[in-house]
């Protein structure tokens, strides 16, 4: 059964508004750690439904630092930013968009679900929430 969420999780995070840009999101280490939780779930679940069974996976550093760099998000961040940086910078910004309710757990679960790698299922999904969020897409 799907799990809905709406714009109305704002009011449950309130901390979400408290951002100013992309970049504002990019950087925030809190935002980072509950990513990374949130984007390994987000993968597992996808990959358990492509396959037909259980599995927990993690998503590695590069993969996303590399869909980071293809949906061009790293322009957002300092040039001498490394990898385990973007990756996490990754993390902060796929789940500000779920807890903001600019994306659905549903829709960031499909859009996985339907891409061959994980560096353009997590491209697509940036993309996907740059397009979508309402905020600033400056260079820090």
């Amino acid at each position: 059964m799907p799990i809905k969420t709406s714009r109305t999780e704002e009011k449950k995070f309130p901390s979400v508004s408290m951002y100013e840009s992309v970049a504002d999101i990019l950087v925030d280490h809190e935002l980072a750690a509950l990513g990374d939780a949130y984007v390994n779930f987000v993968y597992s679940l996808a990959l358990s439904r492509k396959r037909g069974k259980p599995l927990g996976r993690k998503v590695d550093s590069a993969t996303l630092a590399s869909a980071l760099r293809k949906a061009g998000v790293r322009k957002l961040l300092p040039s001498r930013t490394d990898r385990h940086k973007q990756a996490d910078a990754a993390e902060a910004l796929i789940v500000y968009a779920w807890l903001s309710g600019v994306i659905t757990f549903e829709e960031t679960v499909n859009i996985v679900e339907n891409e061959e790698t994980g560096e353009d299922a997590f491209s697509l999904l940036l993309k996907a929430i740059l397009d979508k969020l309402r905020l600033p897409h400056k260079k820090i």
